[in-house]
């Protein structure tokens, strides 16, 4: 190399390096402009409302946050760090992250729907993948919208309202449930019930948890699934919280779990995926093919020929549909076996039906049931809070300012999180005891946003009237057979058990009296 071109080589660095920090600092200051701007024109102003005194990492939020979450209070703090505010927009951090926590009704809406587009999931699909793969509840964007394009048919009126299905597997828990006033647990019932239903309406197979009631479940490969896949479950919640630091985990047991779920259901995809090519092999043959009855995974597998997509969408259908329904039942009964009053006006209602199954129309018209689903979805709602990533500049309506009544600039890589639980707590909306079940409040309650029991907009659950067709079939059963009931919660007082979903924390322990008129004994 000559000894002019050794001169300039160090020039040439120092003039490349000097250009790059020439560019970041312009596009630094156009950002600040463009964001100035933004600002100006929507009349924004800042959250004054800041729940964390360490500015820069939020490290005393987070240390807070994980002892509540040990202690079982994570949703009650949210709750109580607004009535302390007295907003219900405030500010805080998670490391490096800024957030954002509100209960307001319109920015959710503005969220869910207004600028659907301005925001994705964040970090869930990382979290919920090893399980999951990549299905309706953690995709965004194209993915999503294919996933629901899919799933969409599945869930018409003729195939959530098999209460056939329903009935068979009532009377298996009905079995389980002592009659001479012994203490159950509910709440494990309700869960064992909901997985065989739900995988019985996924993979036509049930897994039949509710026969092993008291037999050993270690062998059986249904159960061990069931068990797998709760763990498993949970431990997305652990991937969630960690965030980065999950990767420095082992995890043995959480890994060994996702891997029983998947061969688990892969067993199932692969019969459908041998039964369409079957059916595909007689039609080109020019057999008249006939189908006895409807089948989810059958559905399916004539839509999608990647094993791997059938697997991911049955286990994000099957994640909802056991937790969404058990979770609503074991909240309401932990709160109706408080309240005698309550029991008896459901029998009475009830009554209407002179001891007949229910019909999914006689089930829809059972106007004080529907009350009490209401209630207990307001209260404990199953899903109590969630979260959207800013995927760039944005505006929320509502939050900036002394008062939180002024629009609040959002900057791309905000996290927003939104409180059902707290929101379903709002005086204003829902009277002046709304830490009290009262399914009466129903009756002139209209809500709109403020209301958020299967989130809203273009992701509203697909599944909602699965869940409440099942929860209402099991209640109005359970009021058929049973006289009374009775709690034996040693505290009568909720507590939260937060995974993806929301139930009791001390199960739903009650004492059931047979009803003596009825076909049950």
């Amino acid at each position: 190399m000559a000894a002019s071109e050794k001169r300039n080589h160090p020039l040439i660095l120092y003039l490349t390096a000097g250009f790059i920090l020439l560019y970041f600092i312009y596009a630094r200051i156009s950002l600040y402009f463009r964001r100035r701007r933004l600002i100006k024109d929507n009349g924004c102003q800042p959250c004054l409302a800041r729940v964390n005194k360490d500015p820069f990492l939020g490290i005393d939020i987070l240390r807070e946050n994980f002892r509540c979450s040990k202690s079982h209070t994570i949703l009650e703090k949210t709750y109580n760090r607004v009535q302390n505010f007295g907003q219900n927009t405030f500010a805080s951090r998670i490391m490096t992250m800024p957030l954002i926590v509100t209960v307001e009704p319109e920015n959710i809406k503005t969220i869910l729907t207004l600028k659907f587009k301005d925001y994705s999931l964040g970090a869930r699909h990382d979290s919920f993948s090893p399980l999951l793969g990549s299905g309706i509840f953690n995709t965004d964007g194209e993915k999503w919208a294919n996933s629901r394009h899919l799933l969409r048919p599945n869930f018409v009126r003729e195939q959530v309202a098999d209460l056939e299905a329903f009935e068979r597997h009532f009377r298996l828990m009905l079995k389980a449930i002592p009659k001479d006033g012994k203490t159950v647990d509910l709440q494990e019932l309700f869960f064992r019930l909901t997985i065989d239903s739900a995988t019985e309406f996924l993979f036509n197979h049930s897994c039949n948890s509710l026969r092993m009631v008291g037999e050993d479940e270690e062998t059986n490969e249904d159960a061990i699934f069931a068990k797998a896949f709760t763990y498993a479950q949970a431990d997305i919640l652990d991937r969630l919280r960690l965030g980065f630091l999950d990767r420095f985990r082992k995890n043995v047991k959480g890994k060994e779990a996702i891997r029983i779920c998947h061969e688990y259901v892969d067993k199932w995809v692969d019969d459908a995926v041998r039964w369409k090519e079957q059916r595909d092999a007689e039609k080109g043959a020019g057999v008249d093919v006939k189908e006895d009855r409807y089948v989810f995974i059958h559905e399916l597998a004539k839509q999608a020929n990647d094993k791997k997509r059938i697997r991911d969408e049955l286990m994000n259908v099957l994640l909802a549909g056991r937790d969404t329904t058990a979770s609503l039942l074991s909240n309401m009964f932990f709160e109706i076996a408080k309240r005698p009053d309550i029991w008896a006006k459901l029998r009475n209602e009830v009554a209407s039906l002179q001891g007949r199954l229910p019909t999914y129309e006689e089930l829809r018209n059972l106007k004080y049931l529907k009350w009490c689903l209401n209630e207990s979805l307001r209260l404990h709602p199953v899903v109590p809070g969630n979260s959207r990533l800013a995927t760039t500049d944005t505006i929320l309506p509502l939050g900036g300012g002394p008062r939180g009544a002024h629009p609040l600039f959002i900057p791309k890589g905000t996290l927003v999180a939104y409180s059902p639980y707290t929101m379903h707590r709002r005086p204003d909306y829902f009277g002046p005891d709304p830490l009290v079940f009262r399914p009466e409040r129903w009756a002139t309650l209209r809500p709109s946003w403020e209301y958020l029991p299967f989130n809203g907009g273009p992701r509203i659950c697909l599944g909602q009237q699965y869940a409440l067709t099942e929860a209402s079939y099991v209640t109005c059963r359970l009021v058929q057979e049973f006289e009374g009931v009775e709690s034996r919660d040693e505290t009568g007082v909720w507590r939260e058990a937060l995974t993806l979903t929301c139930c009791s924390l001390n199960g739903t322990k009650v004492a059931l009296r047979p009803d003596v008129s009825s076909a049950e004994n």
